[in-house]
C-alpha cells in the first residue's frame, strides 16, 4: 500500500467486512445438506459480503419442533452464546424463519445482533437489485418483514415499569412507524400492480411467437445457458441470485424459427413467502411461457434436493409443472449414474447440457423444436406470384415445407406455424393470401397462470 506524504499509511475507507457466526436448526422432513450442515447459509453470508464463522461441530440442533421462545433449546442458545463469546461476531444468523419475540429474545441471550434467513435473503436481494421494479419488490418484501418487527427496534422506548419521564413515548413512536409503514406498504402494491399490467401485457403481446422459460435453484447455470443460446452477454457470476430481473432474448433455431427465450431470479430452499409475493411479476414473466425448462445444477451434491425445493416452489405458484428438465454442467460429473439417479421416477423428458462447453446443446435445441412442432399447424398458402411482400411475410413466419408454382401466376407454401401465427397472418395479409389448414396441431396449448 502507498504511503502519504506525510508517512502515514492512508486509512481504508471500505467498510470492514461483517463476521457472521452461522447457527441454524433441523426440522423433520428438512434435507440433510451433504457438503454439512449450514452449508448453504455459509454461501448465503459470503454473498451477503460477509465473512462466515462456522464452530466444529456445527452449531446445528435437531428438534422435533421449535421452541416458541427461542427456536432451539436452551442448551444449544447456551452454545451459541459461549461461542459469541469466544468468537466476538458482529451477528449470529440462525438459518431458519424467526418470530419477532424469538428473535428479540436470542439478540437478549446472545448479547449481539441476530439475523434470520429470510433477512439475509432480503438483503441479497437488496445488493442486487438494479432495475426500478426489482427495487420496488425488494422494498416491499424487506418492509413487509419489518412491519411486525417494529417493535424489536423501539425497545429502548418501551414503559419501564412505569417510571417517570417514561410513559408513552415509545407506544406513540410504534403506532406513528406503523401507521408510515402501512402507508409504505400500500403505495408499493400499487405501483407494481401498475408494473405487473404492463407486464402482462407484454407476455400477451407475444402469442404469435413460441417463447421459453427457464427456472431452476439459484446458481444452476441458467444465465450462462441463456448466453449460449442466444448469443447475449448477460451477467454470470458464480453466486446465489446473480439475475433478479426477467431477461427476454431471441433464440435462433437451426431451422431458422425464432422462438423468445426467458431467464429469471433463482428458486432456494425455504424461499420467503413474502419475497415470493414480491416478485409476482417477474416471475409470471417467466413461468407464463409456451415451454418452461428446469435447469438443475447436476454437479451439485445437493441437486435431488435442489430439484425437489424447484419443483415444491413451482407448485405453489402456477398451476402448472416443468415441461422439460435440463440437467447442467454435466461437464462437471464423474459418474453418469449421478444422472439417471436424478431423473428419478419424473415423467418429463432430461436433456444432458453443459452452457461453459455446449455439449449437448444440440439435444436440448430438438427438445425445444419437437415441443414447437408439436403445437403448430401445417397449412397451404396460396398467393400471387408476384407478391414478394407476403411472400416474406409468410417464410419469415414458420418453416417452409414445400413450395411449388401453379400456372403462370400463383405460388403455393405448404408451412409449420403456430396456430396464434397463423391468425396474425390471416388478419395482415387479407384477402390478398388463401389458406388451407393441412394438419391440425398436435398439443394445443393454454398458457398457466400464476395463482393469486
Amino acid at each position: 500500500m502507498s504511503r502519504s506524504h506525510t508517512g502515514r499509511t492512508p486509512a481504508s475507507t471500505k467498510p470492514p467486512q461483517e463476521r457472521i457466526l452461522l447457527s441454524g436448526v433441523l426440522f423433520p422432513g428438512q434435507p440433510t445438506e451433504t457438503a454439512g450442515p449450514l452449508s448453504e447459509a455459509r454461501g448465503l453470508v459470503e454473498a451477503a459480503g460477509a465473512v462466515p464463522l462456522a464452530e466444529d461441530p456445527p452449531l446445528i440442533q435437531r428438534r422435533q419442533k421449535p421452541d416458541s421462545s427461542t427456536l432451539m433449546g436452551r442448551g444449544k442458545v447456551q452454545e451459541v452464546r459461549d461461542a459469541v463469546d469466544r468468537l466476538h461476531p458482529d451477528a449470529v444468523l440462525v438459518d431458519n424463519d424467526l418470530s419477532p419475540a424469538q428473535g428479540r429474545n436470542l439478540e437478549k441471550a446472545f448479547g449481539v445482533r441476530v439475523i434470520d434467513r429470510s433477512e439475509l435473503i432480503l438483503d441479497i436481494f437488496s445488493a442486487r437489485a438494479q432495475t426500478a421494479q426489482a427495487r420496488l419488490q425488494v422494498e416491499l418484501a424487506q418492509t413487509e418483514y419489518l412491519r411486525p418487527r417494529l417493535k424489536r427496534m423501539w425497545t429502548h422506548l418501551e414503559r419501564t415499569e412505569g417510571a417517570i419521564g417514561t410513559r408513552g413515548p415509545g407506544e406513540t413512536q410504534l403506532e406513528t412507524d406503523r401507521r408510515l409503514i402501512g402507508k409504505r406498504i400500500r403505495d408499493l402494491k400499487h405501483k407494481l400492480e401498475e408494473i405487473e399490467g404492463r407486464k402482462r401485457r407484454q407476455v400477451q403481446s407475444r402469442s404469435e411467437v413460441f417463447t421459453v422459460g427457464f427456472l431452476g435453484y439459484t446458481n444452476a447455470g441458467k444465465s450462462t445457458l441463456l448466453n449460449r443460446l442466444t448469443g447475449s452477454d448477460e451477467l454470470v457470476a458464480d453466486m446465489p441470485f446473480a439475475t433478479l430481473d426477467t431477461r427476454t432474448r431471441q433464440w435462433k433455431l437451426a431451422d431458422g424459427r425464432l422462438v423468445l427465450l426467458s431467464d429469471t431470479v433463482g428458486f432456494l430452499q425455504r424461499l420467503p413467502h413474502h419475497l415470493v409475493a414480491s416478485f409476482h411479476a417477474t416471475l409470471e414473466e417467466a413461468l407464463n411461457v409456451d415451454m418452461l425448462l428446469h435447469v438443475v445444477d447436476a454437479s451439485h451434491p445437493d441437486a435431488d434436493h435442489q430439484m425437489e425445493a424447484v419443483e415444491h416452489t413451482l407448485a405453489g405458484l402456477t398451476n402448472r409443472a416443468a415441461d422439460g428438465i435440463v440437467l447442467n454442467k454435466i461437464d462437471r460429473v464423474d459418474d453418469p449414474i449421478q444422472l439417471h439417479l436424478l431423473r428419478g421416477d419424473r415423467p418429463q423428458p432430461f436433456v444432458h447440457v453443459s452452457a461453459v462447453t455446449g455439449e449437448g446443446i444440440d439435444r436440448l435445441e430438438d427438445m425445444v423444436t419437437a415441443r414447437l412442432d408439436a403445437r403448430s399447424v401445417i397449412v397451404e398458402a396460396s398467393l400471387s406470384l408476384a407478391d414478394g411482400k407476403s411472400q416474406a411475410a409468410l417464410k419469415s413466419a414458420g418453416v417452409v415445407l414445400d413450395e411449388r408454382t401453379e400456372g403462370d401466376a400463383w405460388l403455393v407454401l405448404q408451412l409449420r406455424l403456430l396456430e396464434s401465427t397463423l391468425g396474425a397472418l390471416q388478419s395482415t395479409l387479407g384477402e390478398d393470401v388463401h389458406f388451407q389448414v393441412l394438419e391440425a396441431a398436435a398439443e394445443p396449448y393454454l398458457r398457466g397462470e400464476l395463482t393469486a
